[in-house]
């Protein structure tokens, strides 16, 4: 961790050194509706200004591993992310792996980033960039986990390396980053009756983490999840809508983004569908500008 952090501030310092171009770092991270499991990409609209926006991801589902989808740890353009294949016998019993990072019905799919970042050029004309790491299946309990001894924290380990190695392709390329907010789409797989409990308390460890290992303290924080999860048969999914609403209460610069009217998909209702992650997509990009506008208008202590 300490070496992370050395590097970020040798980046920093030849960014700030240097005529660098500098772009707002937005991070995109969570379970599979961050992935945008069923958001398929045939029905994303296009818009050719999604070129101007650097992008570099890094999805799939537990753990993660080199059957991961991702960017090549290069960046590109915005974009919808190719589906990778799921695995069957032998190899998903070695791997966990089972469903792969899209439906595998679909060529592939997105997430809120898009609906984020053209919500987010149609109010500002700032240069983006965006991290996507997400995993399809995870809970912060067993996958995300921080601060608790013998918990797993692969997911986040992973988003810490893609952050790390995101900075240092971007620098080489004269780009500087400048962490400006997390989008946070996650809890479907903490509502659970061992885990929806702790859920406040490892989601604010995990959250508190990130921006101390970003060394950056008022990254913005924007929670989402799925509130239609279980079709309304799991009792323990207002126990983690009410957990989100209360790290976003009690953390700074952190905003609770309501999904409830995006479109799922039937029957489960699990996923939301394409247009349902651009409406949640436009969602985070009005939280975002209002805790910034908040913020602006705070009065100098």
């Amino acid at each position: 961790m300490i070496r992370f952090l050395c590097l970020s501030a040798v980046l920093l310092l030849q960014g700030l050194s240097s005529s660098a171009e500098n772009r707002d770092l937005l991070l995109v991270a969570g379970q599979s509706n961050a992935v945008g499991f069923d958001a398929n990409e045939a029905e994303l609209p296009v818009d050719p200004n999604d070129a101007e926006t650097l992008f570099w991801w890094r999805v799939g589902d537990p753990p993660p591993d080199a059957f991961d989808g991702t960017s090549g740890r290069q960046w590109t353009s915005l974009q919808f992310q190719p589906r990778t294949p799921s695995m069957e016998g032998e190899a998903a019993k070695t791997t966990g792996r089972q469903y792969g990072n899209f439906n595998k019905s679909m060529k592939g799919g997105f997430g809120p980033e898009m609906g984020l970042v053209r919500a987010l050029r149609a109010q500002q004309n700032r240069p983006l960039a965006v991290i996507k790491t997400a995993f399809s299946g995870t809970s912060v309990a067993g996958d995300w986990n921080v601060g608790q001894p013998g918990r797993a924290d692969a997911c986040y380990r992973a988003m810490i390396e893609e952050i790390r190695l995101a900075t240092a392709a971007a620098t080489a390329r004269g780009v500087t980053l400048r962490p400006r907010a997390l989008v946070w789409v996650q809890g479907e797989s903490d509502a659970h009756p061992q885990h929806a409990p702790a859920y406040a308390a490892n989601l604010t460890a995990m959250l508190q983490r990130l921006r101390t290992d970003l060394q950056a303290p008022d990254l913005i924080l924007l929670l989402a999840v799925n509130t239609r999860f279980g079709n309304g048969k799991n009792p323990h999914m207002p126990v983690v809508i009410e957990a989100q609403k209360q790290v976003a209460r009690e953390l700074s610069r952190c905003r609770y983004v309501d999904t409830a009217g995006a479109e799922t998909l039937p029957p489960s209702h699990t996923h939301f569908t394409a247009p349902g992650t651009l409406v949640i997509g436009r969602r985070f990009a009005e939280a975002l500008l209002a805790v910034e506008s908040a913020g602006a208008a705070a009065p100098k202590p």
